[in-house]
């Protein structure tokens, strides 16, 4: 069995068992988090999310709403979906037989949900060193960790292939993998990079209105046209793709700041969002 151990432990989030706790918890408490521990106090049918992946000090509070909008169902296993920033490794990537080892404890990929992704579609590859770098699906993990107290599993999903073409097929795939499992979705990424926070609004605001009405095309076309710098947009229109194939008729926003309304310093920013499908 492989183990991917972690690669920005002590730099996106805490290295040590206590401390991460204690920051996780500190986001959900944060005055742009959602202000409450999970669980939630009501279940919702909700099948895919979107979630930031920066340093927890920036988007922890933000990405805490989309996780703490599910916490109250149980999930057998999280398809997480992020882009691969590193560009090392395969186009679309996935891998299995092995556990994902964080701060807070290890959890085992689920081999035959990827091996049935891999029978659906021919140019998702099973390779470990595409993901042994990688931040967009690793801090996702502990505060999935943290609320969720079942042994669930995960299907880490890395792109460097972000195309329109590539992701909905990807989706379509992913959905189709999920119908017979009790799945979450989660698309990791962050929105617009480095703009003066006002732009950043700006610019985010007009690409999640698509995501929210689940219109793919628009999303692309407002991502080309107004260059918005967003770096999992693959992901995001994968996890749209799936859970409109799943039964999602609209998204809804739950947070949007930026690192500038969080830390203060608004001159070069990075855009954060929460957003559920259902």
């Amino acid at each position: 069995m492989q183990v991917r151990t972690p690669a920005v432990a002590g730099m996106f989030y805490a290295g040590e068992k206590n401390q991460l706790k204690k920051s996780i918890h500190d986001c959900y408490l944060h005055s742009f988090g959602p202000k409450s521990l999970p669980p939630s106090s009501s279940k919702k049918n909700i099948i895919g999310m979107i979630c930031p992946h920066a340093g927890f000090m920036y988007s922890g509070p933000i990405a805490c709403h989309s996780v703490y909008e599910i916490s109250a169902n149980q999930y057998e296993t999280f398809i997480i979906i992020g882009p691969n920033h590193w560009g090392i490794g395969c186009n679309v990537s996935s891998i299995k037989e092995c556990t994902w080892e964080t701060p807070l404890g290890e959890v085992i990929v689920d081999s035959k949900l990827a091996d049935e992704l891999v029978n659906e579609i021919n140019f998702v590859e099973l390779d470990l060193f595409s993901h042994t770098k990688e931040h967009s699906i690793e801090v996702q993990i502990p505060m999935l960790q943290e609320a969720f107290q079942n042994a669930f599993k995960i299907l880490p999903i890395s792109l460097i292939d972000q195309t329109k073409k590539t992701t909905v097929e990807l989706g379509k795939a992913v959905a189709k993998i999920s119908k017979k499992n009790k799945v979450m979705i989660v698309g990791s990424s962050d929105f617009t990079h480095y703009e003066p926070n006002d732009v950043a609004h700006k610019q985010d605001k007009a690409l999640i209105e698509p995501i929210l009405r689940l219109d793919i095309d628009e999303f692309y076309k407002v991502l080309e046209e107004k260059q918005v710098s967003a770096c999992g947009y693959g992901a995001i229109a994968a996890t749209m793709q799936a859970s409109k194939e799943l039964g999602a008729t609209e998204g809804k926003l739950l947070k949007y700041a930026t690192s500038g309304d969080i830390t203060g310093e608004k001159s070069s920013v990075v855009g954060y969002g929460s957003i559920v499908f259902s």
